[in-house]
């Protein structure tokens, strides 16, 4: 299997490549060499604050046990990825949470020592404390396998794709001053399949580390049982309760560990997260190791 460092390399030149088609799509030599450099500039952001932009994204407010956000459920909250991270070997995360009523969580961060955990009041309503636990197990996974960079990058590239597509239908179709420019047809195929290259390039990595990170937060909280009784509750609202800002940023939807979208049933290649069944059945496999 690829490290994720390979992995994260991979990416970043797929995005770029895919910057570039778009570009010579829509504004041919010119118009490439303009998306190499965009490509450029949003793989180094991407790297460097991709997570403080996703959290941004979310309304996610930190929580610490010396300020206002420190006290009562939070503050217990905190404490249990603080006794996880030791458990885990880890540096302690950043912890925030999310004033949003669906169920859900996601780790994010380009490395250990700069990652963020996040959970939805939602997720906080509905799990008691052993399967909250089994939940941030399975973030810690994800900041211990190194999934969060690669992840996190993904998310933020892919919502750019979208945008520079649709801002290139803008600079397509006709003739003007006797200057050709790109078929409007292929702006418009262009709009529709370049967000869709980004996406299939998220789903490709997504799926896979989702089942490692279930099996490694198992192995943390040495509780899959209760990683599997959250994910069945999760399923079950996520998929009842709209998230808004996930709505409107669907690539953000392959960190969240169940999809938050209301779409989310697509099966197979559709899908940037495992079947909710087969994640529970291989956790309960797991259960008299423990």
């Amino acid at each position: 299997m690829l490290g994720n460092w390979t992995k994260t390399f991979v990416l970043m030149a797929a995005i770029t490549a895919l910057f570039m088609a778009v570009g010579g799509a829509l504004g041919g030599q010119g118009g490439m060499m303009i998306a190499l450099l965009l490509a450029g500039g949003m793989n180094f952001y991407a790297y460097w604050f991709s997570d403080q932009a996703v959290l941004k994204m979310y309304g996610a407010v930190e929580i610490h046990p010396d300020n206002q956000y420190g006290e009562g459920r939070f503050k217990a909250y905190y404490m249990m990825v603080k006794e996880l991270a030791e458990h885990a070997t880890l540096p302690m995360p950043r912890v925030f949470v999310i004033n949003e009523s669906q169920p859900n969580a996601f780790a994010t961060g380009r490395n250990p020592e700069h990652a963020a955990v996040a959970a939805t009041t939602g997720i906080m309503q509905i799990l008691d404390a052993r399967e909250l636990r089994g939940v941030m197990a399975h973030e810690l996974a994800h900041v211990k396998n190194r999934d969060t960079l690669i992840s996190t990058i993904s998310a933020t590239v892919a919502g750019a794709i979208s945008s520079i597509a649709q801002f290139g239908m803008m600079f397509s179709g006709g003739h003007r001053d006797g200057e050709d420019r790109p078929n409007p047809i292929i702006g418009i195929l262009v709009m529709i399949l370049a967000p869709l290259a980004a996406s299939l390039i998220q789903m490709a990595i997504s799926r896979a580390r989702e089942y490692e990170a279930d099996q490694m937060g198992a192995a943390i909280s040495r509780d899959p049982t209760a990683l599997a009784a959250a994910l069945q509750k999760i399923h079950h609202y996520a998929h009842q309760i709209p998230n808004n800002t996930a709505e409107q940023h669907p690539e953000t939807g392959q960190m969240m560990i169940i999809n938050p979208l209301s779409g989310a049933n697509l099966a197979g290649l559709f899908s940037t997260h495992p079947q909710t069944e087969e994640r529970i059945r291989r956790l309960m496999l797991l259960a008299n190791q423990y």
